[in-house]
């Protein structure tokens, strides 16, 4: 039987919920949540990004974006360095760098446990699809 569009919708929001809740417990053991670790990612991948950016690739508002990352600075997870003019940006620290690694590995764990399931092939097509649909406008 061909699951209905709302079917569909659910299955992905229910994987979606999964990973962030099991995530959130697991990060925890590395002192870190989710949304934390994701910042984290992030300013791994593209080092030196503004907040707004940062704000943007973790669905967080700018204001959210800007308490987290003062509690990020405190802890010795980020800090703040003078960018192009006038704009300030946000790089890893060591310590940062360290937490990263310890959630990537956590991170992995809780996606291998569900789509890790997934042949290549299927994670390909899966990917695919999803990067699909979500640029349709």
């Amino acid at each position: 039987m061909q699951p209905s569009i709302q079917d569909l919708g659910l299955a992905v929001k229910r994987l979606q919920w999964r990973h962030h809740r099991e995530s959130n417990k697991r990060l925890a053991a590395v002192g870190l949540s989710l949304v934390q670790w994701d910042v984290l990612r992030h300013l791994h991948r593209t080092p030196e990004l503004s907040l707004h950016a940062v704000a943007a690739l973790t669905f967080q508002t700018d204001q959210s974006m800007g308490e987290l990352a003062r509690r990020m600075i405190d802890r010795g997870l980020i800090e703040r360095i003078d960018g192009t003019g006038r704009s300030v940006w946000h790089r890893l620290t060591p310590a940062g760098e360290r937490a990263y690694a310890d959630g990537a590995g956590v991170f992995e764990g809780v996606l291998s446990e569900s789509v890790g399931q997934l042949t290549p092939a299927e994670q390909k097509i899966l990917h695919e699809l999803l990067v699909k649909a979500a640029s349709a406008q």
